[in-house]
């Protein structure tokens, strides 16, 4: 079947260009989500201060378990999409592309509801010393859910049939939005993480309308009419069976950091913002990591469902020499300039103090997220969303969770941020193993 306008096939031409032809807009849209979500830290914590950072941190931790249950289910659809591009399977990736657009609408409905009544509850059980601030903060993001869950749903399509620029000018659109709002809420009127919170969800309502518009625009490309929603419980069912182990997968890593969020905020107001601080530069230093995954998740699902399987192991290690090279040169970075990038969100001297040692000794771990997220981002390609699963509970629970109530009652804080740089590490094999295993050659899921 003739595959569709306006798209990029992976299955051809050299690995290298291909894969930075494809990676550079992820690691575009990554550098600007991380500023996206650093803008509110940054701008609290000059003008509202620890309690501000600490509030959004806490908050955001949630939001952030949420959003990773939502882009771990939209995995499944652009897997499916993907392989069904690769195969020529045009109908059947339309298809996908409905079914998941429409069941993400009602999903998040539900779960605007859910967070909007339980947010007081979650916040106390994480022991949130900022409560006031972070409460604030947490219902009004909750509001975002429906716009987050779109913006996934569509992104999954458009990604899927080898698009990574349009994202990418959204994102770059919705993130100027988010700065300048976060400037005239929380610095112009003082509205504090009430005026964080609703940039952020304008912000994400820009991203979602913007992508849904070139989405509705290009029918014959994605087939979506809002006059004609359709819903196919096959490809229903199909989507679930590969996203929920994805889901669950970006749940536990989520979990392992709430574990971690509530430890920290044992310590106090600045304990909590300084490891605010750090988790927003480490997240920072982690993009291009995580945009080459997701480049090579898609790479290879293209690649597979083609029917090339050397080529598919070729994205492999391709992708693993970029992500090691760059980790190695983040680690020297960040070990000389820790203090200085963490003076930049606020001017608490002990807050920069905490954040400093958790980068010092966190950042290490970098070179473990170069090699295991690229064998994840293999598996998600080949279909294999429940080896990912597996591997991210032995590192988040076993490992980092475990880790971290043993050495935190050994060393106290620092004891908090080693189990954190050791966890990823148990990943690392689990990859290896799976993939000379050679049973992501033996099952393909378009059908």
């Amino acid at each position: 079947m003739r595959k569709a306008e306006k798209t990029l096939d992976l299955t051809e031409g050299s690995v290298w260009k291909r894969l930075l032809q494809y990676a550079l807009p992820f690691v575009a849209i990554s550098l600007m989500q991380s500023l996206y979500s650093m803008a509110d830290l940054v701008i609290s914590g000059h003008f509202i201060g620890a309690r501000g950072i600490s509030g959004i941190n806490n908050s955001s931790q949630v939001m952030e378990l949420l959003t990773k249950i939502i882009i771990g289910l939209s995995q499944g659809g652009n897997i499916l999409i993907g392989q069904f591009f690769g195969a020529g399977e045009e109908e059947k990736r339309k298809e996908t592309t409905n079914t998941l657009f429409y069941s993400f609408a009602v999903m998040s409905v539900v779960l605007v509801g859910v967070v909007s009544l339980s947010a007081g509850v979650i916040l106390r059980a994480l022991g949130a010393p900022a409560y006031q601030e972070a409460l604030a903060y947490l219902r009004i993001c909750s509001l975002g859910i429906f716009f987050i869950a779109g913006y996934n749903a569509l992104v999954a399509a458009v990604r899927g049939v080898g698009d990574s620029k349009r994202p990418m000018k959204i994102i770059w659109i919705a993130t100027g939005a988010n700065i300048v709002l976060d400037l005239v809420f929380v610095g112009g009127i003082h509205m504090g993480t009430k005026g964080a919170a609703l940039a952020t969800v304008i912000s994400q309502g820009i991203s979602f309308s913007l992508l849904l518009v070139h989405v509705l625009r290009n029918p014959d490309t994605f087939g979506i009419r809002l006059s004609m929603p359709e819903f196919h419980a096959k490809r229903f069912c199909r989507i679930v069976a590969l996203g929920i182990p994805c889901a669950v997968q970006m749940s536990l890593a989520a979990v392992s950091w709430l574990t971690v969020t509530k430890f920290v905020n044992g310590y106090g107001v600045t304990a909590s913002a300084g490891a605010g601080v750090s988790e927003k530069i480490k997240d920072l230093c982690q993009l291009l990591i995580s945009a080459v995954s997701s480049a090579a998740s898609t790479m290879v699902a293209q690649t597979l469902g083609a029917g090339k399987l050397e080529r598919a192991k070729e994205v492999l290690y391709t992708a693993m020499k970029l992500t090691c090279v760059t980790a190695f040169a983040l680690i020297l970075v960040v070990e000389a300039g820790a203090p200085a990038f963490a003076g930049f969100f606020t001017g608490d001297l002990e807050a920069v103090k905490v954040a400093a040692l958790n980068l010092r000794i966190e950042i290490i771990g970098q070179i473990f997220y170069a090699v295991f997220m690229i064998y994840h981002g293999f598996a998600i390609g080949a279909g294999h969303t429940w080896f990912v699963l597996f591997s991210s509970f032995v590192n988040c629970i076993l490992v980092r969770a475990v880790l971290v109530v043993i050495l935190e009652r050994i060393l106290g804080l620092p004891g908090i941020f080693l189990a954190c740089m050791v966890a990823p590490g148990a990943s690392v094999p689990l990859g290896m193993v799976y993939v000379r295993s050679g049973v992501w050659k033996k099952e393909l899921v378009y059908e």
